[in-house]
Parts: C-alpha cells; structure tokens; sequence
C-alpha cells in the first residue's frame, strides 16, 4: 500500500494492478494523480495464483483498476476518469471547450474499448522490448488510425499546451 498526497482525511482508495502490464490500471493513477488529491494506493501484483481473488475484494466485476471514495465503488478505468473529472472540475482533466471535450470523449473511448489486433499482437509490457518480425496488416490499420486521431487532435486543440488536447 502506498500514500500519495497529504490531507487529514482521505477517502480515496485506487485499487491497481502492475502497471507496467496495465494500461487500464497506469491510465486511472495518472488521472487520479493529476488530481492533486491525497489518495491510498492498493497494489495488486497481476498473474499470481491469487490475483483474482485479492481483486474481487475490492472490484464487483473482478478487474482493475477500481476507486473506492468513501464507499462509492466505481470500476473501469474510463468510469473512473470521468468520476475524478466530475469530482476534481478544477483538474482540468477534459478540456473546458465543449467541442473538443467531445472529441477527446469520442476519441478516448474509441482508445479504451477499440482496437483489438493491435492489443493482440503487442500488450503492454513498459520494460520489455518485443519486435515483432512481421506486422499484420490489422495491426498496421490499427497503428495508422491512432497515428491520424492523435495527428487531428494535436492540430485542432493542442495549440495550448503538450498534450493531444493542449493542456
């Protein structure tokens, strides 16, 4: 269990698992980190005998990440996202025009939910190097779709800032 933040009360807890595998886990840390708030960390280590069992502990559906806030359950790493920008508004966490925070909507549902040959072919390992010796053609799709997303969103909304929607 880790500590982030400081605070006298804390009532949100961020149930993970390895991150370094976990995209889904790393994308709901990082939202809730950019909060700012203080916040408990439950590390759940992925592929051991009794990851399941640790995970429904904490999760109905028996996945991470899931943010308990004081006894509010929520799952999904999308869910969670949304959740911590109606919670912490002054985050910024999605961007304050409504035309681009309905593109950065579209677009990062399509990135949580979509693309299945490529997640396929190449899941998330931030250590490890795999190369692959041929691309299929899907995955290929798949890369040169997110390639456009992420050139559209930078030239349309990311003058402000680093990110593909500016700050």
């Amino acid at each position: 269990m880790t500590i982030h933040g400081l605070g006298s009360i804390m009532s949100l807890t961020l149930v993970v698992g390895t991150k370094r595998w976990s995209s889904w886990s790393l994308r709901a840390w990082m939202a809730l980190a950019a909060t700012g708030a203080p916040f408990r960390e439950v590390f759940i280590e992925l592929r051991q005998p009794d990851t399941k069992a640790r995970i429904l502990q904490w999760s109905p559906s028996g996945k991470i990440p899931a943010l308990d806030d004081g006894g509010v359950t929520v799952w999904d790493s999308l869910a969670i996202c949304e959740y911590l920008a109606e919670r912490f508004p002054q985050a910024g966490l999605w961007p304050r025009d409504p035309a681009a925070r309905a593109q950065a909507r579209s677009v990062s549902a399509e990135m949580h939910a979509g693309f299945m040959p490529l997640r396929s072919a190449c899941s998330m390992d931030v250590v490890e190097d795999h190369p692959m010796a041929d691309i299929p053609d899907d995955v290929r799709a798949d890369v040169a779709r997110i390639d456009a997303l992420w050139t559209d969103c930078r030239a349309r909304f990311g003058q402000g800032g680093p990110f593909l929607f500016g700050t």
